[in-house]
């Protein structure tokens, strides 16, 4: 009976004593199972270059936290799906079948911050706070925008061709493949007209030719006259305003724009240089056209106004031994007179054949008259020579004689033969492109026979021309007027 008495109590301690932990574990589980922690995410958004954080705050309790203290770097509003922002007095729901409460909340950050974080202190209703909360995000490096859609045209590359001949210039620029531009970009192909065969000026525009490259046009096919002279021909990146009109020797230059170049602008495109110098001859056009003038001088007209005539002439005039140098603008011209009796005159000049010139008579110039007179004894032939004409010489015959003659300008002279048993008299003029004139003397009353003065008388028609004249005569003579021609020589 006392071994079990003794059984018993000692029982009855040790389920006292258990009973005694069982409460105090009970006691002290209330205040270790108040808990709320952080923690954060950071995505590089491609789409936009900035860095997309997300701030995951957790309550391991069964009573809704709500949060103080708040710090939060950097200071971009965060928020949630529903626009809850994340601040001071926001709530973090209550712990429930065994899940953590969770409250989640973005923020989108410049790419270029360097790190982020969060820290604060949670609050429950029964007065426990946890003040351990706080999570920090450091970045390698910052987060980049995203690649362009599309490049502005000096970030383009391009390849080209160019060449000069048969008259003209041709070029292709070609966008590079899978380059996507902006806007487009222009590019002209101009020749020019040049004083030399290398790099000189001044320069005046030939011929020209733009386009515009774009996406959806990615190639340009440029072509452009070439002057058949000395040229310089560009191709550059720029539209038709930016053509330079005249080249001069302190004005603008296309420079490194020149597709080719090694550097600038100009070097985006790859391909032989884009520049041409050249040519064989000068662009000047020279002309002469010499008009003689009755009075025996030689009227000389130079011309400088070609199609591509953009520089001044020199020409070289010789009048025997003597040379004088004639200048002449472009798209002018100057005339000049040789005196009569200078003889031949020599003219040459660049781009021009030198050539000599002889004075000819025009062939519309007045001609001399001839009156001839006779009498019992005499024959009279009397040549006047107009005014404002060149001498003139006349070869007379009658009968077995021939005398010669020289009549200045606006002068006459009479040369008489002895009346013969000859009715007529010839009058050849040596110097003029004119037939010879047959005169039939008139019949005078020599011992009874009536007559009249001598009959005018054209060519080889005076015997059909001289009854019709008889009775217009004054005096026992006639005028004699000779055919006429116009010659004039020209020489481009």
């Amino acid at each position: 009976m006392k071994v079990k008495t003794s059984l018993h109590r000692t029982a009855t301690v040790l389920a006292g004593a258990l009973i005694g932990l069982a409460g105090l574990t009970v006691a002290a589980t209330p205040a270790s199972a108040h808990a709320s922690s952080v923690k954060g995410d950071s995505v590089c958004n491609a789409a936009t270059g900035k860095r997309d954080i997300t701030w995951t705050l957790t309550n391991d309790w069964g009573g809704d936290a709500t949060v103080s203290d708040l710090a939060l770097i950097p200071g971009v509003k965060a928020e949630t799906a529903e626009h809850n922002e994340l601040k001071n007095g926001v709530v973090i729901p209550r712990r429930s079948h065994h899940v953590d409460g969770k409250a989640v909340f973005t923020q989108s950050a410049e790419g270029d911050i360097t790190d982020a974080s969060i820290s604060f202190t949670a609050h429950w209703d029964d007065e426990y706070s946890d003040r351990n909360n706080s999570y920090k995000l450091r970045f390698d490096g910052p987060c980049a925008p995203p690649p362009p859609t599309c490049v502005s045209p000096d970030k383009a590359k391009f390849h080209h061709e160019f060449g000069v001949e048969n008259g003209k210039s041709t070029a292709t620029v070609t966008l590079d493949e899978g380059i996507k531009l902006c806007e487009g970009e222009p590019v002209t192909l101009v020749s020019y007209v040049a004083p030399r065969p290398e790099f000189s000026v001044p320069q005046f525009v030939f011929d020209h030719a733009s386009a515009v490259i774009t996406t959806d046009k990615p190639r340009a096919d440029l072509e452009v006259k070439v002057p058949d002279c000395n040229t310089q021909v560009d191709l550059f990146f720029g539209s038709e305003k930016d053509i330079i009109a005249e080249i001069t020797a302190n004005g603008p230059r296309y420079g490194d724009k020149k597709l080719g170049s090694p550097n600038g602008i100009g070097s985006r495109s790859v391909g032989k240089p884009g520049w041409f110098n050249g040519g064989s001859k000068a662009c000047q056009q020279p002309a002469v056209a010499t008009v003689p003038q009755c009075d025996g001088t030689l009227t000389v007209n130079l011309s400088n106004n070609g199609e591509i005539s953009r520089y001044p002439i020199d020409f070289a005039v010789k009048t025997g031994d003597v040379t004088k140098t004639v200048t002449v603008g472009a798209g002018k011209a100057e005339s000049i007179t040789i005196p009569a009796g200078s003889g031949d005159v020599t003219i040459g000049a660049e781009g021009l054949e030198t050539k000599t010139y002889q004075w000819q008579n025009p062939g519309d110039c007045a001609l001399p008259t001839v009156v001839v007179e006779n009498d019992c004894d005499t024959v009279a032939i009397t040549v006047q020579n107009p005014k404002g004409v060149t001498p003139v010489t006349a070869k007379i015959t009658y009968g077995e004689e021939t005398k010669t003659a020289t009549v200045a300008s606006g002068a006459s002279r009479k040369t008489t033969f002895t009346l013969g048993k000859e009715k007529h008299a010839t009058v050849e003029f040596p110097g003029l492109d004119v037939e010879s004139i047959k005169a039939t003397l008139g019949k005078v009353d020599c011992g009874g026979e009536g007559g009249g003065g001598g009959l005018p008388v054209t060519g080889a028609a005076a015997g059909s021309i001289a009854g019709g004249a008889a009775a217009l005569l004054a005096i026992g003579g006639g005028l004699f007027f000779l055919a006429r021609r116009r010659k004039v020589t020209f020489t481009a």
